[in-house]
C-alpha cells in the first residue's frame, strides 16, 4: 500500500530542491513510477538576465528518470510564454517542440518533456504526475469513466485518453477550470496528475488520491480468483529452471534476427500464477497498462504454450512457430496504420511460457530488466482492473500512434551509442585475478555481460562486484567454477542460460604451473597439470561448442596458452606439455567450428606477474633456479630477454583478447597470437 514517504529534513529549502526531493521520492516508489515515467514541475519567481522579476517553471526534461533526479535534469522555461499558447486552437507536436525551445531559460539544457504545456495550464505552483498502478487498474477498464467516479466522485476532473500533446494540456486545463474543487486530474488509461502550493501538497494529495484507488481495488478483489483457475500448472524449482536453460538459446536466437538481444528470466510467484491461468491468453492481448509502457513492453507479449512444458524439445519447436507468427501479427500490424514510419524491431519484448516463466528481451541487462519490471506491475493492474470490472487497454490504432509517435522515439536517441560488445555475453575462465580478471574487466568496460568465473568464488564475486559498479547492474555475475569437474562446468553454463541467454564468446583462461625437471616430476603434478591445463580447456569448450549449435548465433573461442607452447622452458614440462594439448586442441576446434560460424583462436602470454596466481612465490622460486638467477631478478629478466624490452601486462593480453573477441577479427580464426614483447625462439611457425 502507498503511503507519504515525504521528510521535511531530507527534502531541502528551495522550491527547486523540493522539486527534486518530489521527484525521487515519487521514482523510488514503483506502485507510482517505473523507469523514466511520470513528471514533475515547480513554478517560481526569477530574475531575469536583466535584473527583471520573471516567472519561471521548472520541468522534468524528456528522457530523464526521476529516481535519480538532479537539478540538471529540469530545464526552466518562461511561464508567461508558455501560459500564452493556451489561446490557440491547435499546435502540432512539431510546432510544439519549436515553440518550447522558444520559451528555454538555457538553450542548452535538456529538452523539456512534453506535457510542460500541461503543467503549464496548472495553477498550483508545483505539480506531479504518475502513472500508479491502482490508478491505471481504475482506468483500464471497460466502464472507466463509471469506475472512477465510483472512486473520486467529483474530487477529481476526469480527461478521456489522447496522446500527450496541445489538445491533452488544453482539455485538463479546460477540466480544471469547469472543477474548480478537484483535487486532481484522472487521465484515462494514463495516470494521475495532482498539485499544490508546494512539492510537499502536491506529492502528500496524490498519495492521498492513489491510496483511495487502492482501497477501492483491494475491496473489491478480497475473496475473489482474479485470474480464473490454474490451467497450467509451473514445474519443480529445478526442473522449471533446467528446462528454462535448455530453451534460452534457441529464444535468443530467434528474438535476435535484426540485432542480438541479452534475454532475462523471471520465475516468481506472481508471474507463474498469472501465465499458468486460465485467462492469461485472453488478458495478456488486451494491451499495455499504459502508452508509456509500449516501448519497452510493445502491444502484446508472445506466448509459447505446449502441453508439456517439461519438454524441452517441444518448447524449442514451438518456440520457432510462435515466433514466425508473431513476427507476422507484427508486421500486419503495422502496415494496418502507418503511413512512413521506420519498422521497428518485430522481435517481441516480453515471452511467456506457461509452466516455465518469463523472458524479457533487450539489447542490455538495463533494457531487460525495464520491461521484466513494467510487466509485473502490468500484472497487478490486470488483476485490478478485473477485480473492479473488465480490463481494457487502447485501441490498436492510439496504441500504434502511441508506439510509433516521434516524440516518444526521439527518447531512444538520447540513449548513449552502443559499445564494440554490446549484447554479446562472455564467459571467462580463471578470471578471479591476473590476466582473467583483466579480460573481464577489459571485456565489460566494450560493452560485454560477464560470467566472472574461477576456483575462488570469493575472488569472482570481487571481480563481478567492480564490473558492476564500473558499467552498470546486472553486466556481470559470478559463480564458483572447477574446470576440471564435468558437472561444475555445466552449472556455470546454466548460469550463462538463465542470465543472459546464452553465450557469445568463452575466453579459457584457467591454468596452473608445475616447476620440475621431468626426472623428479610426480605423476599427480603431471596428471595435474594435464587435468587443468588440457582437460579444462576441453570441458568447458565442449560446453561451449554445444551451447553455440543450440543458439546457432556462431561465437568466438579464445584459449590463453603461452610462449610455452613453441618455446617451451626447461624444467616446465608437464606445463608446456599439457599447453600444448590446449593449442592442438583449440586447432581442432577451429576446423569443427567454422560451418557453425565459431572462431577459435589463441593467445600466447608470456611472464605476465603482476596479479597472477600462476607466479606464486614456490614457482617464482623454482624458475629463477632454473634460469640460475636470483628471484628478485625474475621480473627483470623475462623483461630483458624480450625483442621489445617491455614489461608484459595482463591488460596487454586483455587487449589482444578484446580484438579477437570483438567483430574486429571476424575473418580469423585457428590464429595463435604471441603478446610476450618478442620472443624470437617463440615466433609461431
Amino acid at each position: 500500500m502507498v503511503k507519504s514517504r515525504w521528510s521535511d529534513a531530507e527534502a531541502g529549502a528551495s522550491a527547486l530542491d523540493q522539486l527534486v526531493y518530489m521527484s525521487r521520492v515519487m521514482g523510488q516508489d514503483e506502485a507510482l513510477v517505473l523507469w523514466g515515467g511520470g513528471n514533475t514541475s515547480t513554478k517560481v519567481e526569477e530574475l531575469d538576465l536583466l535584473g527583471r522579476p520573471t516567472q519561471v517553471m521548472y520541468i522534468k526534461g524528456t528522457g530523464s528518470d526521476m529516481k535519480v533526479a538532479q537539478p540538471r535534469d529540469f530545464p526552466a522555461v518562461r511561464l508567461e510564454e508558455i501560459r500564452a499558447s493556451l489561446a490557440r486552437e491547435d499546435m502540432s507536436d512539431e510546432e510544439m517542440v519549436a515553440y518550447f525551445a522558444r520559451c528555454m531559460i538555457d538553450p542548452a539544457a535538456p529538452r523539456p518533456s512534453i506535457e510542460t504545456l500541461l503543467h503549464g495550464y496548472l495553477d498550483g505552483r508545483a505539480v506531479a504526475h504518475s502513472h500508479a498502478d491502482s490508478v491505471l487498474s481504475i482506468t483500464n477498464t471497460a466502464g472507466r469513466e463509471d469506475v472512477v467516479g465510483d472512486v473520486y466522485g467529483d474530487s477529481v476532473a476526469v480527461v478521456a485518453y489522447r496522446r500527450p500533446g496541445f489538445l491533452l494540456a488544453k482539455e485538463v486545463a479546460l477540466a480544471v477550470r469547469a472543477n474548480p474543487l478537484a483535487q486532481g486530474v484522472v487521465l484515462i488509461n494514463h495516470g494521475l496528475i495532482t498539485w499544490g502550493g508546494t512539492a510537499k501538497e502536491a506529492y502528500e494529495r496524490h498519495i492521498t488520491l492513489v491510496a483511495r484507488a487502492e482501497d477501492f481495488a483491494r475491496g473489491r478483489a478480497a475473496g475473489r480468483r482474479i485470474f480464473g483457475p490454474t490451467r497450467r500448472t509451473a514445474l519443480p524449482d529445478a526442473q522449471r529452471r533446467a528446462v528454462a536453460a535448455r530453451v534460452a538459446p534457441s529464444l535468443r536466437a530467434g528474438v535476435s534476427a535484426r540485432a542480438p538481444k541479452i534475454l532475462r528470466f523471471e520465475d516468481g510467484s506472481d508471474v507463474l500464477e498469472f501465465i499458468g491461468s486460465e485467462r492469461m491468453d485472453e488478458l495478456a492481448q488486451v494491451g499495455p497498462a499504459t502508452p508509456d509502457h509500449l516501448l519497452n513492453t510493445k502491444r502484446s507479449p508472445l506466448i509459447v504454450d505446449v502441453p508439456d512444458p517439461s519438454s524441452a524439445a517441444a518448447l524449442n519447436e514451438a518456440i520457432r512457430e510462435e515466433l514466425s507468427a508473431y513476427t507476422d501479427r507484427y508486421l500486419a500490424y503495422v502496415e494496418r496504420h502507418r503511413t512512413n514510419e521506420p519498422l521497428l524491431d518485430a522481435a517481441p519484448r516480453v515471452v511467456l511460457v506457461p509452466g516455465i516463466g518469463m523472458w524479457t528481451t533487450g539489447r542490455d541487462s538495463r533494457t531487460c530488466v525495464i520491461p521484466a519490471d513494467i510487466y509485473r506491475h502490468t500484472i497487478q493492474v490486470i488483476a485490478g482492473a478485473e477485480s473492479v470490472d473488465r480490463y481494457a487497454s487502447l485501441s490498436e490504432k492510439d496504441g500504434f500512434d502511441a508506439e510509433y509517435w516521434p516524440l516518444e522515439l526521439y527518447k531512444l536517441t538520447l540513449a548513449p551509442p552502443e559499445r564494440e560488445l554490446a549484447s554479446r555475453i562472455v564467459l571467462v575462465t580463471g578470471a578471479a585475478r591476473g590476466i582473467g580478471s583483466a579480460i573481464a574487466r577489459r571485456l565489460a568496460g566494450e560493452g560485454a555481460h560477464v560470467i566472472v568465473t574461477d576456483l575462488d568464488e570469493s575472488g569472482a564475486d570481487a571481480v563481478a562486484n567492480a564490473i558492476v559498479q564500473a558499467n552498470g547492474a546486472g553486466r556481470a555475475v559470478a559463480t564458483r567454477l572447477d574446470v576440471t569437474d564435468e558437472r561444475s562446468v555445466a552449472a556455470a553454463f546454466e548460469l550463462a542460460r538463465l542470465t543472459y541467454g546464452g553465450l557469445d564468446v568463452l575466453v579459457s583462461n584457467a591454468g596452473v604451473a608445475h616447476v620440475a625437471p621431468i626426472h623428479q616430476l610426480g605423476l599427480a603434478e603431471w596428471q595435474h597439470s594435464l587435468a587443468v591445463n588440457a582437460t579444462g580447456h576441453f570441458l568447458v569448450a565442449r560446453e561451449a561448442m554445444r551451447l553455440f549449435q543450440e543458439q546457432a548465433m556462431g561465437g568466438g573461442v579464445v584459449f590463453i596458452a603461452t610462449k610455452n607452447v613453441t618455446a617451451p622452458g626447461r624444467d616446465f614440462g608437464a606445463y608446456s606439455a599439457a599447453k600444448a594439448a590446449e593449442v592442438q586442441l583449440a586447432r581442432v576446434l577451429a576446423i569443427e567450428g567454422g560451418e557453425h560460424g565459431v572462431r577459435v583462436n589463441v593467445v600466447n602470454p608470456d611472464a605476465v606477474f603482476e596479479g597472477s596466481g600462476l607466479w606464486s612465490g614456490e614457482v617464482r622460486r623454482q624458475r629463477a633456479s632454473s634460469h640460475g638467477i636470483d628471484v628478485q631478478e625474475l621480473e627483470e629478466y623475462y623483461r630483458e630477454r624480450n625483442l621489445l624490452r617491455v614489461r608484459v601486462t595482463a591488460e596487454d593480453v586483455a587487449e589482444a583478447v578484446l580484438w579477437l573477441a570483438s567483430s574486429r577479427s571476424a575473418r580469423t580464426t585457428g590464429a595463435m597470437i604471441p603478446v610476450d614483447g618478442g620472443v624470437r625462439e617463440a615466433f609461431p611457425r
